[in-house]
């Protein structure tokens, strides 16, 4: 998409800068103002909105119409994660909410499995036009499965801002919100520019670039689902752990990454522990706030989305002005950053609120 519009690199990266931002805004915003309404009506027309925005980039004759629907993909994720990833209580018995969490977070891993080597085939073979129209068309075919499939779920529990507010000066939260600032920094900052890394410094094919965006995420699902096992009973070792396997692997990169096979089992380390992040984050949000599940996602979801556009942001920027390398090497400190901080929160012997 960058060389259709005469852009660079770090240029095309807003496509990931600017959907963090609205969802980050829109995240509290949206949640506050619907809290009546039932959480599936609201899914429903986010899913919608999804599409639109699909093909709207479909049918765009400039960049700046691209990151238009780069908005709408913003307040998509912003509204749907912030009420999407504390569902599991209303779908489930108590004593599986752990389990479902992972399969909900499992669709971000999911995601990369399926979508990332999808779109990529399609933009190769009949260009990303195509693609977006694809996946505008995919988008409501799975609105068309949320209304069959999904039950009415009434919102037990308005989100104010004042409970929003009374979260943030907990230290369990702040805690939270560093270390997933930290992680998700180091994730976006270097995957957003995974690609060129691989194109430039490991010299693979857009073809091999495919089958290894399959392999990370086929690992990603793996790791979503470990980590969803271990994180109720170690939330700081598992969410530490994961850290420090992505700094192992965007700082082994440089040196490793120069062969495929280097490459390729780096890329497994990182999809496994990237694949564990998600779910560690919002655990540790919802056990700083166990009364407020929703207002705990809002917060997750608006932090994670903030980050992810400061990574690519960040990213881009040092990718315009040095290397891929460089930017594996900055991500890579980055993460080793958080686990010094987990290290920190264990070290202060914090502990979380019982659930009532």
């Amino acid at each position: 998409m960058g060389s259709s519009f005469t852009i660079s690199d770090g240029m095309a990266g807003l496509m990931m800068t600017m959907p963090g931002f609205l969802a980050a805004i829109s995240a509290p915003l949206v949640t506050v103002t619907t809290g009546r309404i039932d959480r599936r009506v609201m899914l429903g027309v986010f899913i919608l909105l999804l599409a639109l925005a699909n093909f709207l980039a479909a049918v765009a004759p400039n960049y700046w119409l691209v990151l238009v629907s780069r908005v709408m993909v913003g307040v998509t994720i912003g509204g749907f994660w912030s009420i999407g990833a504390g569902l599991a209580g209303q779908l489930v018995p108590a004593k599986s909410v752990g389990r479902a969490t992972s399969v909900i977070f499992s669709a971000v891993p999911l995601g990369s499995v399926l979508g990332v080597p999808l779109g990529t085939f399609i933009g190769d073979v009949a260009g990303w036009r195509i693609a977006f129209l694809a996946m505008g068309g995919f988008t409501l075919a799975v609105l068309a499965l949320l209304l069959v499939v999904v039950p009415p779920l009434p919102a037990d529990q308005a989100t104010r801002l004042d409970v929003l507010g009374g979260m943030l000066r907990s230290v369990n939260t702040r805690f939270a919100l560093v270390m997933t600032f930290l992680v998700v920094l180091a994730h976006f900052g270097t995957y957003t520019y995974v690609t060129p890394f691989l194109e430039q410094v490991t010299h693979a094919g857009s073809g091999l670039i495919t089958v290894y965006l399959l392999i990370y995420g086929a690992a990603g699902i793996a790791g979503n689902f470990f980590g969803g096992s271990t994180v109720g009973r170690y939330p700081r070792a598992t969410f530490a752990a994961a850290a420090a396997l992505i700094a192992a692997a965007t700082l082994l990169l440089p040196v490793l990454g120069t062969s495929d096979a280097g490459a390729v089992a780096l890329l497994i380390v990182w999809g496994a522990a990237y694949g564990a992040v998600p779910v560690c984050s919002q655990t540790w949000f919802s056990k700083a706030a166990p009364d407020s599940p929703e207002a705990s996602s809002v917060l997750f979801t608006a932090s994670f989305q903030a980050t992810i556009s400061i990574g690519a942001l960040v990213g881009g920027a040092v990718l315009d002005r040095s290397s891929p390398s460089t930017v594996m090497t900055l991500g890579g400190l980055a993460a080793v950053l958080m686990v010094l901080v987990a290290w920190a929160h264990r070290a202060g012997k914090y502990t979380w609120p019982k659930a009532s």
